[in-house]
């Protein structure tokens, strides 16, 4: 008998095909909404499952589904699981790193210029016909090259933007982190460290590459937006909740600080109305990893992960250890 798995949003074909050659497969290509009621029900029939980051496997969720063996997400953040509990109950959690950090990287320095360079505002002006005549300062913005980037979060991705920016933009790299990096991960992406409220207050542009938990939550609130110049940008593709976005909008509509590029949000796909009404803004619906190597990529190896934990006892990429 192969065992029962679920998996939770649509992925490419050629994957589903993969996973039924070692297991019994309940798809939802149709993409029908769960609650998180019918999630759970539908979870507690199956002994894997493969997820994104909308898809909860928490406490709740886990004391429903005493058959549970191993939950594969399809995405490098995991604020979906609660890992403890999973291993409490010997749930093999695992992700799906380093496939996507240079497609995320470039997403990432995409939006900051995009940002900076008032690309958005410019194209709605352009887009309503209100672009009559030039003017030298018709939608003027920050400068990338040569400016200083201060990224907060210097993992894979966080390093992968900081070696674009030096390396390709001539800018001064400065970073945050909950431990520094090596003497030589610093000399390759040319970053100094420095303390979160040094790069608040020196960066041109600060990037948010950190992953979420309930110590990050907020990590840029109305105190944060308040250090950072006024002619700065602040660009997240982190997770939603790590910026307040009401404090944003409001700093946004106030010109406290120059502009803002976000891929993520709180209560993502739902939005805060108040950044849908201010112009200073690049709005992306979490979209950083999306090209398409980079998803099958993504898709693969949370088959992967799959199919190794069942047939060999532990997934590729675990994030916790389990007895199988």
């Amino acid at each position: 008998m192969k065992p029962k798995i679920i998996v939770a949003r649509p992925i490419f074909e050629e994957t589903l095909v993969r996973l039924r050659e070692h297991f019994v497969v309940t798809d939802n290509q149709a993409d029908t909404p769960w609650t998180k009621a019918s999630w759970t029900q539908a979870l507690s029939q199956h002994v894997g499952a493969l997820t994104t980051g909308s898809d909860p496997v928490d406490a709740e969720v886990l004391n429903a589904c005493p058959n549970l063996k191993a939950v594969a997400n399809m995405a490098v953040g995991y604020n979906n699981f609660d890992v403890p509990s999973m291993t409490s109950q010997g749930v093999q959690a695992s992700n799906t790193p380093d496939v996507l950090t240079e497609t995320t990287a470039d997403f990432g320095f995409a939006l900051l210029m995009a940002t900076a360079r008032r690309i958005t505002e410019s194209e709605h002006y352009l887009r309503r016909g209100e672009w009559t005549q030039w003017r030298y300062d018709m939608f003027a913005g920050a400068e990338v090259h040569g400016s200083t980037i201060g990224i907060l979060g210097m993992g894979r991705i966080g390093q992968g933007i900081a070696r674009r920016a030096a390396h390709g933009f001539g800018m001064k790299v400065i970073y945050h982190n909950r431990s520094r990096l090596s003497a030589e991960s610093e000399a390759e992406c040319k970053a100094t460290y420095v303390s979160k409220e040094e790069l608040l207050k020196t960066a041109d542009h600060v990037m948010l590459v950190v992953p979420y938990s309930a110590a990050s939550h907020h990590t840029i609130g109305a105190a944060e937006l308040a250090q950072m110049k006024p002619t700065a940008t602040l660009i997240n593709i982190a997770r939603g909740g790590i910026v307040d976005d009401a404090a944003l909008a409001v700093a946004l509509r106030n010109k406290q600080i120059a502009a803002a590029g976000l891929d993520v949000f709180e209560g993502e796909p739902k939005v805060h109305p108040d950044l849908l009404t201010v112009p200073n803004v690049v709005l992306t619906p979490h979209i950083a990893s999306a090209s398409i190597p980079t998803r099958m990529a993504m898709a693969n190896l949370a088959a992967d992960n799959l199919i190794s934990y069942f047939t060999q006892g532990k997934s590729v990429t675990p994030l916790n250890t389990v007895t199988a």
